[in-house]
Parts: C-alpha cells; sequence; structure tokens
C-alpha cells in the first residue's frame, strides 16, 4: 500500500493499536493537513484507510489532502462510510429494494447471499405512530397499540429482515426517535477493525436529519434509501469536494433564550448564503461554550439550512455528554485518544483552518423566536409573530401569503359542539421532534413553564390537541425525577408516543367538526411545535399556519390558545390572581441549571437501552416474521415486490432519446419533497385512496403514505398528490389564488386529470414526460420516493431553477436528469405554459459531468426555441448510474458479476 507508512500506534485501556495518521500524511505529502476543516479531515481518514487501488486510488488521497478552501469542485471523493442508520418510512422500502435483489439473483441462479450488507446497519423504528389519543395517562399505551395494529405486517416484514442479513439490526417501536438514539446510544465515537486499527465513527443514514449525529463530532448525513443501499452493499458515497463554510460564533446567550431560537437564526442566516451542497463547520470561542445537547440541536437541522453538514468538533463537552450518556470508560478514553493523536482535538478558531468563507454571529444578540407559517427559514420573533401573521393573512401566495379577506379576520365560527373557532387558533400544540426533545434544557424549561402556569392557574382549552413524545425514554424519566412531569401532565401534555409524531405528519387528525368548520370557512388556523419542519399539509391537510417553536413556548402558545397575541405585550391568560404574562411564568437560566444534572444519568441511559435487546416489549415479541433467505412476497397492501428489476439483465438497456415530450407539471419555488411524495395522510378521493378501497382497506386503516412506502402502487398514485402543490399548469382562480392539489391539464386533451391518471394516459401513448420546477426543486426530507414515484410516472426529466442536494442525487440514481437552467432563465421568463412539446438533445455522444444540454420547446404556433442547459449528473460514478438506468441496476449487475 503506497501510504503504509502512515500507519501508527497508539495505546488504549493499555493496549497498543493501530490508526492511520494524518499528520504523518500530511508530512509524507508536505501538507500542512491541521489547515483543513476538521470535517474534511475525518472524511480524509477514511479515503486514506480504504485506498485499495480500484474505488480508492492513490490519487484520491492526494487531491483531498490538497483541498483547497476555494477552488472548482471538480473531484470526486468516494468516500466509505462505518455504518448505516434507517428510519422506517425509508427503511422499509430500502429493505424491500434489497429483498428484489436478491430474488433476482436467486432467479438467476445465483447465490442470494451476495445481496449482503458488508457495514452495520440499525433500524429506528420511529416514523409510524401517531397522535390517536392525546391528554390522558393512557394514550402513550393506546397509540402503541394502534401503531401495532396498523403495521404488522411492516413489521412482520422487518423481522425478516433482522434474520435474513446478517448485519441489520432493528430498535423496536417505543424506544425513541432514530437520531436522538443515535446521538445517546448507537454512536461510539470510534470503531475497531478485526486488524486493531482504530478509524472515526462515520455514517450516512436515509432521513435528512442524520446531520444532529454531528454535534458530538461525528461526519454523516442523509442521503436517499437508493444510496443508503449502495453504501451497505459496498458501494463508496461519491461526492464533489465540498466548500466548507465556517461558522465563527462568539459571545453567550442571553437569559432566556434556548438552543432552538439559536438555531432558528442560524437557519434563516444560511439560508440566506445559500450553503446548499456545503459542509458547514462551527469555530471560534463561543462554539466553545455551548453543551453538546445544544450544538445537536443546531446540527439536526442542518437540511433546513441547506448544508450538508453542520459540523462540531470533538472536545471536553464532548467527552463529558460520553460519560453522561453511559458510554463506557474505554470507549471514552478511546474517543480522546484518538482525536488527540490526529490533532483534531478541540473546536478551533476561525484563522487557524483555511474555510471557504468564515461567516459570523454573536450569541448575544439572539432572541427568542418562532419560524412559519410555512417554512422554516422564515424566522420571527416573538414579539412580532401576531403581526406578522396578520399581514400574511391578507397577503398575495407569492408573498408566503393566505390570500384572505381582510374582513374575515375575527370573525368567529361555532362548532356543533359548541366550540367557537377563529383565524389563528390553536388547534395543534405538540412538544415533538430530536430537534428538541434531545436537549433537557428546552424539556426542563416547558417542564418549569408548565409548573408555574398550574400554579398561578392557567389551564389550556380542551379542544387543543396536545401531546408529548420524546425522542428517548429518558426524557421521561428524568422529567418524572425533577418532578416536572405532573406539571406538564396537568396541562395536556402527557407522553402520547416516542417517535416523530407531529413532526413528520403524524399529528392524527382533528375533530371532524373541525375539518368541516375549517374547509366550510377555509379558516386559517394553527399548529405550534418543537419540530424541525412546518411545510404545506405536512402537519395537517386542514392547518395552513404552522409556527415552530421551543418547547417552553409551545407551552406558552398552547395556554394562549391563538397566534393573534403578542405574548411581549399581553398577558398569556388569567390565573387566579388576575392576568399572568410570559415573565411570571418564564423560567429562569439558573432553575434550568439547577435541574440539568438530574438528565445527565449514566445509569439511566445504560438501563434504557439495555432493554433494546433484552426486553423489547410484549408488543414486538409477538410480531412473527417468515423465514429464509429469499422474501416470498406475501399479498399485502404494504409489502409489494418492487419494479424496479422488472426484465431485469447484467447488460444495460440503450438510452432512450428524449423528443415531443409533455409537461406532467410546472411548478414554483421551494417545492419540497412533501409537495412531490406526502408523508401524511391519504384521502379516500386521491388515486391512492381509490386503490385502497379497492383492495378493501377502510378509510381508518389507509394510515399514512409513509407507512405505505413499501408498496409502489400506492406510492406512485401519491407521487405529486400534496393537497397543497401548485401546478402552475392550470389556471388562477379569478381572486389571483392557485388551484391546491395534485392535479395537472393533460395534453393535448385539456382535461383536468389527477397527476397520476394524467402520466399513465401519457405512458400508455408512449409519449415521455418532464417536470419544470423553480428555485430548491426538492427541498426537505430525503425520501427516496421523490424520485422514484417520479420515475415510476414516466418523467425522463425534471428541469429547475436550482436543486436541494438529496434530491437531486436521488434523481439521478432512479435514471432521471436533472437539468438546471443557466443564468436568470426559469419557467416562467421563456414563457412555458405546458402547451409545448419538448426535446433533449446534447446526450447523444456520451455523457461528460455537468455539461451543457439542450431543451428545445416546440410551441403551439409551430415557432421553437433551444435554451442551454446545465446536466447535473455532477461526478464520473453518477455517469455510470445514469448509463445503468439507475444506481440500484448498477450495484446489482456489480455484485452478481
Amino acid at each position: 500500500m503506497p501510504f503504509s507508512s502512515t500507519v501508527k500506534t497508539l495505546t488504549v485501556n493499555n493496549k497498543t493499536r493501530k490508526y492511520y495518521s494524518l499528520p504523518a500524511l500530511g508530512k509524507k505529502l508536505g501538507i500542512k493537513i491541521n489547515k483543513l476543516p476538521v470535517s474534511i479531515r475525518i472524511v480524509l481518514e477514511s479515503v486514506l484507510r480504504n485506498c485499495d487501488g480500484n474505488k480508492v486510488t492513490e490519487e484520491h488521497v492526494r487531491q483531498l489532502a490538497n483541498w483547497q478552501a476555494n477552488a472548482k469542485r471538480e473531484e470526486e471523493i468516494p468516500f466509505v462510510v462505518a455504518r448505516v442508520v434507517l428510519q422506517d418510512f425509508t427503511g422499509v422500502p430500502l429493505l424491500a429494494d434489497l429483498a428484489a435483489m436478491r430474488s433476482v439473483a436467486n432467479k438467476m441462479g445465483k447465490n442470494p447471499k451476495a445481496i449482503e450488507p458488508l457495514v452495520p446497519v440499525d433500524l429506528v423504528v420511529d416514523h409510524s405512530v401517531m397522535i390517536d389519543y392525546f391528554g390522558t395517562e393512557d394514550a402513550l399505551d393506546l397509540n402503541m397499540k394502534v401503531e401495532f395494529q396498523r403495521n404488522k405486517e411492516r413489521y412482520q416484514f422487518m423481522k425478516w429482515g433482522m434474520q435474513a442479513f446478517d448485519t441489520f439490526g432493528v430498535v423496536p417501536p417505543g424506544f425513541g426517535i432514530v437520531h436522538q438514539v443515535n446521538l445517546e446510544y448507537l454512536a461510539r465515537g470510534v470503531h475497531k477493525d478485526a486488524n486493531d486499527v482504530y478509524y472515526p465513527d462515520t455514517l450516512v443514514g436515509t432521513d435528512s436529519h442524520t446531520t444532529m449525529i454531528n454535534g458530538i463530532g461525528v461526519v454523516g448525513w442523509g442521503v436517499g434509501g437508493i444510496e443508503a443501499e449502495a453504501a451497505m452493499l459496498g458501494q463508496p458515497y461519491y461526492m464533489l469536494t465540498p466548500d466548507v463554510i465556517g461558522v465563527e460564533l462568539t459571545g453567550q446567550l442571553r437569559g432566556g433564550v434556548t438552543a432552538t431560537d439559536l438555531v432558528l437564526t442560524i437557519t434563516e442566516m444560511l439560508r440566506k448564503e445559500k450553503v446548499v451542497g456545503k459542509f458547514v463547520e462551527f469555530c471560534g470561542p463561543g462554539t466553545s461554550s455551548l453543551s453538546v445537547t445544544d450544538r445537536a440541536t443546531i446540527s439536526n437541522m442542518a437540511p433546513e439550512y441547506g448544508a450538508t453538514m453542520g459540523f462540531f468538533p470533538v472536545d471536553e463537552h464532548t467527552l463529558d455528554y460520553f460519560r453522561g450518556t453511559g458510554r463506557t470508560e474505554e470507549e471514552i478514553e478511546a474517543l480522546e485518544t484518538y482525536f488527540k493523536a490526529q490533532k483534531m482535538f478541540g473546536i478551533p478558531k476561525a484563522k487557524d483552518i483555511n474555510y471557504t468563507k468564515v461567516l459570523k454571529l454573536d450569541l448575544k444578540t439572539v432572541s427568542p423566536s418562532l419560524a412559519g407559517p410555512k417554512r422554516p427559514q422564515d424566522r420571527v420573533e416573538l414579539g412580532n409573530v401576531k403581526r406578522t401573521f396578520a399581514n400574511l393573512f391578507t397577503a398575495p401566495p407569492e408573498k408566503n401569503g393566505f390570500n384572505q379577506p381582510a374582513e374575515k379576520f375575527n370573525t368567529a365560527y361555532e362548532t356543533p359542539s359548541g366550540v367557537t373557532l377563529k383565524n389563528g387558533d390553536i388547534l395543534i400544540a405538540a412538544i415533538t421532534s430530536c430537534t428538541n426533545t434531545s436537549n433537557p434544557s428546552v424539556l426542563l424549561a416547558a417542564g418549569l413553564l408548565a409548573k408555574k402556569a398550574v400554579k398561578a392557574g392557567l389551564t389550556v382549552q380542551k379542544h387543543i390537541k396536545t401531546s408529548l413524545a420524546p425522542g428517548s425514554r429518558v426524557v421521561t424519566e428524568y422529567l418524572a425525577k425533577t418532578g416536572l412531569l405532573p406539571y406538564l401532565e396537568q396541562l395536556g401534555f402527557d407522553v402520547a408516543a416516542y417517535g416523530c409524531t407531529t413532526c413528520i405528519g403524524n399529528a392524527g387528525d382533528l375533530l371532524p367538526e373541525f375539518n368541516e368548520a375549517i374547509i366550510k370557512n377555509d379558516l386559517i388556523c394553527a399548529a405550534v411545535l418543537s419540530g424541525n419542519r412546518n411545510f404545506e399539509a405536512r402537519i395537517h391537510p386542514n392547518i395552513k399556519a404552522n409556527y415552530l417553536a421551543s418547547p417552553p413556548l409551545v407551552v406558552a402558545y398552547a395556554l394562549a390558545g391563538t397566534l393573534n397575541i403578542d405574548l411581549m405585550t399581553q398577558p398569556v391568560g388569567k390565573g387566579k390572581k388576575g392576568d399572568v404574562w410570559l415573565g411570571d411564568i418564564w423560567p429562569s437560566d439558573e432553575e434550568v441549571q439547577k435541574l440539568l444534572g438530574k438528565a445527565m444519568n449514566p445509569k439511566a441511559y445504560r438501563n434504557n437501552y439495555a432493554q433494546v435487546k433484552s426486553n423489547p416489549g410484549d408488543l414486538w415479541k409477538k410480531i412473527k416474521g417468515v423465514s429464509g433467505d429469499v422474501y416470498n412476497w406475501p399479498t399485502s397492501t404494504y409489502i409489494a415486490e418492487p419494479p424496479f428489476f422488472e426484465d431485469f439483465s447484467m447488460t444495460p438497456a440503450a438510452i432512450q432519446p428524449i423528443k415531443q415530450a409533455r409537461a406532467l407539471g410546472i411548478f414554483g419555488d421551494s417545492v419540497t419533497t412533501d409537495h412531490i411524495s406526502p408523508a401524511g395522510s391519504i384521502k379516500d378521493t386521491s388515486p391512492a385512496g381509490k386503490w385502497l378501497l379497492a383492495h378493501n382497506v377502510m378509510k381508518p386503516d389507509f394510515n399514512s403514505y409513509g407507512s405505505r412506502r413499501g408498496n409502489h402502487e400506492i406510492m406512485m398514485r401519491g407521487t405529486f398528490a400534496n393537497v397543497r402543490i401548485k401546478n402552475l399548469m392550470i389556471p388562477a382562480l379569478p381572486n389571483g389564488s392557485r388551484f391546491e392539489g395534485g392535479e395537472t391539464i393533460h395534453k393535448p386533451s385539456q382535461e383536468q386529470l389527477p397527476i397520476y391518471d394524467a402520466a399513465m394516459q401519457y405512458i400508455a401513448s408512449g409519449t415521455p414526460t418532464v417536470v419544470f420546477g423553480g428555485e430548491e426543486y426538492g427541498t426537505g426530507s430525503s425520501r427516496d420516493w421523490a424520485a422514484k414515484g417520479t420515475q415510476l410516472l414516466g418523467v425522463k426529466a425534471v428541469i429547475a431553477r436550482s436543486f436541494e442536494r438529496i434530491h437531486r442525487s436521488n434523481l439521478v440514481g432512479m435514471g432521471v436528469l436533472p437539468l438546471q437552467f443557466k443564468g436568470n432563465d426559469s419557467a416562467q421568463s421563456l414563457g412555458i405554459t405546458g402547451d409545448e412539446t419538448y426535446d433533449i438533445s446534447g446526450l447523444e455522444e456520451g455523457i461528460k459531468p455537468q455539461q451543457d444540454v439542450v431543451l428545445t420547446v416546440h410551441r403551439p404556433d409551430g415557432s421553437k426555441q433551444d435554451i442551454p442547459v446545465l446536466l447535473r449528473i455532477d461526478t464520473p460514478v453518477e455517469v455510470e448510474y445514469y448509463q445503468h438506468g439507475g444506481i440500484l441496476p448498477f450495484v446489482l449487475r456489480q455484485l452478481l458479476s
């Protein structure tokens, strides 16, 4: 091996171990390795250690070691990760793909065990539980029983996977949220291979918020399931060398300001900076002052600010966190010894690292904030929430408004049970999501606020759907131990689940009379949640104003019951002795600090996670799966053999030219993967709902799109089926608003149809289709079904102003061309309406990464226009993926050859 001289030794637990030394590599190459960003150095270690002259070459090592802060990004990094984490919404379809690969191998007379993960894979079941029951002491028990009843077929399939694959493990339902479980339990700091070589923990995960692990110095990020499958099966994760933006934090947070306020400020700041596809690395004295749980909150929301990572290097706080969460002394010693040997221990100063650019934030400038009503980057300071909501009520859609007449704002509507509903009324208040429930400081603050509110005589109106869904069972233990849980329960915040719940769209339904009143009167009601996403129709299809907030602010707004209140200048409510103000019940930093010690109890963490194997729960034990290396695909509306390997052969088919294509949809800016492939509820009038009814599934048993991702029949019908998506091919309504819902205008018939139905007509007639988008197309969750569904609808190319990182990769991974408009071009500026036909040329002589391609628009009047667009196949290996029809056929051909 060309770099064998970089193998050095270190001592852990009085034993001599080996590691690949980055300082030694720097000396060998004559490079100041210590000037590289820490995140780049960790990726470099993987490239160095895995240099085999084949997939990872000596040139790859030299290129990355010579990373320049400002250079054209053309070099491809083959990054081999230590492990893969999955959540169940993305993990089940991934497992279905692996099972389908084994079926193909079996049919071809090959060994099915050739399809086997080569790195540890952990699936945490956290996305399936819904808030059907709330506000009672038995809500958790009832919700889990319903969860197992609904998801039995999926869980049986997981049990098959556990016995079929050697390195596939499952953390059962009821333990917590994948990223919090990863932070508290799965991450071990450094790993040791069979040759006693230490190396740092690295991973990819099939959830965009995998970045939460960056808070403890672990390099990792979210990818689509198809890329995760490739990584599991021994394929390096290929990426362009990234820019690295340094964020220098100075000062300290003021009293009463939370980590949630800080992350919403950072999200707003970095979205404006356009950090999509870049690493963000935090540095400076303010960074050193932050606890690991505050860092993890900031890392968690990297997808919301657009970065590949939000990385914090390992330091003393990291070791303290490992100690407090029950890791072994040997693991803590190995972590410290390894990072010190690599000269990567401690938070660097901005001047000591060559960053692409350094941004600065003084922590004392951060103020209490919310974000909404439709995007996480739209931060609103607490004192401006009332005024901003009132302005948005009448503002047009292009200004993110609700386009309502001003005279409707204060109108009250009474429901049959006597509840009065008004615009701005809060109907869902949820302490939810690993973003905040992993952080004891904000949960203790919520508990302290609840305690003071109860003692002051404040209550939450019974019609508000309140819930507490921690990302770990340890949370309940320390809230009980500190005596705060009973006060949360008195306000309706009983523990309802251990899972993603409201944040992923599993809020459960509202009362039918509330839904009816909202739809009939076009009410703009609200949800306030401690989550990371508030995209349209994600939280609930009928709640249009959704605000992200810290857990104590969630409780405060639940008490107030409305957004039409300025909590800085108006009382929260009336108590035993009159008006109660936010300042009366807001806990001091000293009160929170006094209780923090009870949240970091090593024994509690060890005891809790020991039960993953020893006591997974009776509901899980009762689930029985089939056995064997090859799945037998029993009839199911949850799990079906995916069609991606139909007519599979060892030789890829020729790529067909795209000519005379039609537009399936034309969309504006910030179309999210929630818009493209919703995770939430299924309408009975939608194509997916009609399919379920035709297969004898009653509406109460529909479950969610997310839970149905193991069945392509439902998912392709659910593609572009979000009730809030706006297809600009459909003419505007008389008041200027846009038609909402997954429909399109079929050409040339001019018939308005569900997008699925139109797509099937185009496929039947042999007509290729394309989709047009604006800025940030595919922002949001790392759901590969947004690309899989697009491909199954017959879409050959997506042409947009810009793409979010993961969705662009997923499109390539499914054999769909991502094309980007150049300069100021857009579908709107070019007058593209969907009446045209389209050709795409320039790929006939071969494909080069990021080459120019020509989009030819044939207009109805007989004229045509050639428009240069950028091919967003970014790397040489992506060219191969596309030529093979996608990453899965590519990997399968490699494994079976």
